[in-house]
């Protein structure tokens, strides 16, 4: 239906008490991109919360292809949440209640080539958030308050610090470069697993780039000659200036330049058939 048909009851639990979990899937060439590995986070999140899904797995991908069709543009990005549905306002779980399952359709143009020439500017910031991070929460008033302290400093990001360490950024994953090597944050319960986190490490492997998983310090960042931020809808950013200062030479590095050019013949070749 037109968005602005839709209709979601005052007391779903999704909008009282935020209890619900969310996916977003790029499309190219209305091909959804990694939707098996789309799927399977979402399930996660869904087994965390102990939410039973509503749909299984061949649902789930009809009822993506049905919304693909459905809208214009060979690119989208797809929105899907899922609530534990309305009930009496309490907070223990309700029962037999049925899920309110949302999905819409937006357009989804590639990131801009003058972010990829110049870079992006980002802050640091405390990570504040619960120590759940790992779940796709829809829950995401922390996310929002650090991110907001980004666009009041005119930086696209908040790169997070927990106790001295890199856990991710505000709306991204954080890759850090040095002496040639790559470097990311394990994947545990203080970070959302990003799909495109893992596209990166798999091209830089494949590439025969040195990846490295471990903690990042956070003088670590301060002094890396490379930063990127990755997301779904970002795909792959370089970041140029931390807190006011240059990152490396202040101008996006040669890794970052030879990762995107893998970024985009993967996409070529795996999600247009090129």
């Amino acid at each position: 239906m037109p968005l602005e048909q839709g209709r979601v009851s005052v007391l779903d639990r999704g909008f009282i008490f935020g209890d619900g979990v969310y996916e977003v899937i790029p499309v190219y060439s209305r091909r959804p991109f990694r939707l098996a590995e789309h799927l399977r986070r979402l399930q996660y999140s869904l087994d965390q919360i102990k939410l039973a899904t509503p749909h299984d797995e061949a649902a789930w991908t009809r009822l993506i292809g049905e919304l693909i069709a459905r809208n214009a543009g060979e690119d989208q990005y797809l929105y899907l949440q899922v609530t534990r549905g309305p009930a009496k306002r309490d907070h223990a779980f309700p029962q037999q209640v049925t899920p309110t399952v949302f999905m819409m359709s937006t357009p989804l143009a590639p990131p801009d080539p003058v972010l990829k020439a110049s870079g992006v500017t980002a802050i640091t910031a405390v990570d504040n958030r619960w120590l759940r991070c790992d779940i796709k929460s829809i829950s995401l008033l922390p996310n929002v308050l650090l991110r907001q302290l980004a666009v009041e400093a005119g930086a696209m990001e908040a790169v997070l610090l927990r106790d001295g360490f890199l856990t991710e950024g505000a709306a991204s994953n954080i890759f850090v470069v040095k002496a040639g090597a790559l470097y990311a944050p394990p994947k545990d319960h203080l970070m959302l697993a990003g799909i495109t986190y893992d596209v990166v490490v798999e091209l830089a492997r494949q590439d025969g780039m040195p990846v490295h998983i471990r903690p990042i310090a956070e003088a670590e960042v301060r002094a890396a000659d490379e930063l990127w931020l990755t997301s779904s809808t970002r795909e792959v950013l370089p970041i140029t200036a931390l807190d006011g200062q240059a990152v490396g030479t202040g101008r996006p590095g040669p890794l970052f330049q030879r990762m995107d050019a893998l970024y985009q013949a993967y996409k070529a070749t795996t999600m247009r058939g090129k």
